[in-house]
């Protein structure tokens, strides 16, 4: 007995469960029965049935050998190959390259120690998909930190081919600097200085990242944890000049970055090379001193341009936030209050009957550690004897300062022409995207920090691993926005802010999104890290045939209607073809 087919001119063919008959030399063929109305894999099993085949559940014909994580890594290294990071870091496919390549996506999708990213890799630990996909699953922690001095000596190319990518002659180029502690005590880069981070006691680097206009990073560079703000501006401005080779440039940077002597050191010896900054507050105080900045400017307006003898051929773009006025008035007060009240309990100290306080230099010790924690001894008298502890607000003081609340001055050597007031302070304000950047490199997602290693190029290779897996960040971010928590249509939330200097608002879009949690198509909307959790669940199952012990194969699950719409919008596939 067979399965034939049997055309039926315009209709559907017929199946027909047949048997051959020989009659003398003939052979005749007699129709059984027929089986077009079977469905088509009922009609397929009936055919290996008489074609002698052993037929078996589906379940039990192959075993899965071993399930790894595969979505997350199909968004993140397509992503990092659509944006052509692999071929800035090398031209040409090597070992090196297949594991620098690697460790920034290991990065991304969870940031651990050289060792933990090693075993991740690994076939044996099954983490992910991403050593097998890149054939490095067999690496050790000892190729990694190789291939790590392999990428730091690429560096200076890479910056160089990102810099011709993003900046452009008379472009913006924002630059700011931050430290992050250091485990240990054997690396020459390591330093006790200001800890950003609020580790005190420990030892740091500092890191400067610069970026284009909106965040997106270019270059990186580490120094020794006790370097100044201000001492790292020089080497950008050769960076800029002489390896970008670019001849006009505008450094965007904060009032502690950005000094009256770097300006005159640094910036203003190089022809072509303008700034935005911003004044500190003794400035600000010397120009209403001298009459220049009157504050009656401030009645009917929020922003205005003045000019002052002290910086010939700059403009002061002047600017007063009333929200920033309230915050920082509530904010000292805070801070008074607290200072009066610590006060207050050395003042107990020196009165009571038992182990009383005594002696200038112990009361003096005392309120030295108040005044060192909340900062506020400027704004207080006070008298300190062998007995006792006087204290009184500075009342005139005061009202001096909060006259300047919320105002700040913008300094620019940029032309009226080629920037707008509004423009400049806008320009200013995008510094703000370098903060992002760092809570991202910090915290929220890439965990720069702590730094376990002692070899000096090695925490260089660190942190720019840690800022090319930032930059593949920030190109998914923005492709992705539409579904994340971030705001996907800033242009109309800057359409409805009535003034530059007012804070920034979330586009209606974003506002809706943020309340409802959901999409405009509603879907739900994620944070980065629970999108590439979801993304994760997408696996890649080892399979083999359970009869024949056959060779092994591949099988990836098929992407959910939302996973596939987060691929879509990254440009991806989950296959990685």
């Amino acid at each position: 007995m067979y399965v034939d087919t049997v055309p039926n001119r315009k209709s559907p063919p017929a199946i027909l469960l047949r048997e051959s008959v020989r009659e003398g030399a003939t052979i005749r063929k007699r129709t059984l029965a027929n089986l077009s109305s079977w469905p088509a894999a009922q009609v397929d099993a009936l055919r290996r049935v008489l074609r002698g085949e052993t037929l078996v559940p589906a379940g039990d014909a192959f075993e899965t050998l071993r399930s790894q994580p595969h979505g997350h890594v199909a968004a993140v290294l397509g992503s990092l190959r659509r944006v052509g990071l692999e071929g800035l870091i090398g031209s040409k496919r090597s070992r090196e390259r297949d594991l620098v390549v690697a460790m920034i996506v290991a990065r991304i999708l969870e940031p651990r120690s050289k060792l933990a990213t090693a075993r991740g890799l690994g076939s044996e630990t099954l983490h992910s998909s991403l050593g097998g996909v890149l054939g490095v699953d067999h690496a050790d922690e000892d190729e990694l930190y190789e291939a790590m001095d392999w990428l730091l000596s690429r560096q200076s190319r890479i910056e160089a081919k990102l810099a011709a990518r993003h900046l452009a002659e008379g472009t913006l180029s924002l630059y700011d600097v931050t430290s992050t502690y250091f485990e240990g005590r054997h690396c020459p880069l390591a330093r006790l200085g200001h800890a950003r981070g609020g580790k005190k006691n420990k030892l740091q680097i500092v890191f400067g990242l610069l970026t284009e206009a909106e965040g997106c990073p270019v270059a990186v560079e580490v120094f020794e944890g006790n370097t100044g703000d201000p001492d790292t501006v020089a080497a950008q401005v050769r960076k800029l000049r002489e390896r970008f080779g670019l001849r006009r440039v505008v450094l965007v940077g904060d009032r502690g970055m950005i000094t009256s002597a770097r300006i005159r050191e640094d910036l203003k010896t190089a022809p072509g090379l303008e700034w935005i900054t911003a004044l500190r507050a003794p400035a600000i105080r010397k120009l209403v001193d001298d009459g220049v900045l009157q504050l009656g400017l401030f009645d009917e307006r929020d922003l205005a341009e003045i000019t002052s003898p002290d910086y010939p051929g700059e403009r002061l773009i002047v600017c007063k936030n009333p929200l920033l006025t309230e915050e920082r008035r509530r904010k000292r007060e805070d801070l008074l209050a607290a200072t009066e009240r610590e006060l207050g309990k050395v003042v107990v100290a020196t009165t009571r009957s038992k182990k009383r306080l005594r002696g200038q230099d112990q009361i003096g010790l005392r309120v030295g550690k108040v005044l060192g924690r909340f900062k506020m001894g400027k704004h207080f008298h006070i008298t300190i004897t062998d007995t006792g502890l006087h204290y009184e607000r500075d009342e005139a003081r005061i009202h001096r300062e909060a006259a300047l609340d919320g105002i700040y001055v913008i300094r620019t050597s940029v032309a009226a022409e080629a920037l707008s007031s509004e423009d400049t302070v806008r320009s200013y304000k995008q510094l703000a995207a370098v903060e992002r950047a760092f809570r991202a490199l910090k915290s929220v997602d890439l965990k720069v920090r702590p730094i376990h290693h002692r070899k000096a190029d090695r925490v260089r290779a660190h942190v720019l691993l840690c800022m090319l897996a930032y930059y593949v960040e920030w190109h998914m971010r923005r492709r992705l926005a539409p579904i994340l928590f971030d705001d996907h249509d800033k242009q109309a939330g800057e359409a409805q802010r009535r003034s530059i200097v007012a804070p920034a608002r979330r586009s209606p879009r974003a506002e809706a999104k943020a309340r409802s949690k959901r999409t405009e198509e509603a879907e739900p909307v994620e944070s980065f890290q629970t999108l590439l959790e979801n993304l994760a669940t997408i696996v890649k199952n080892t399979n083999r045939p359970r009869a024949s012990q056959g060779p092994e194969f591949e099988v990836i699950t098929t992407p959910t209607p939302y996973q596939q719409r987060a691929l879509d919008l990254l440009g991806v596939s989950h296959r990685l073809s």
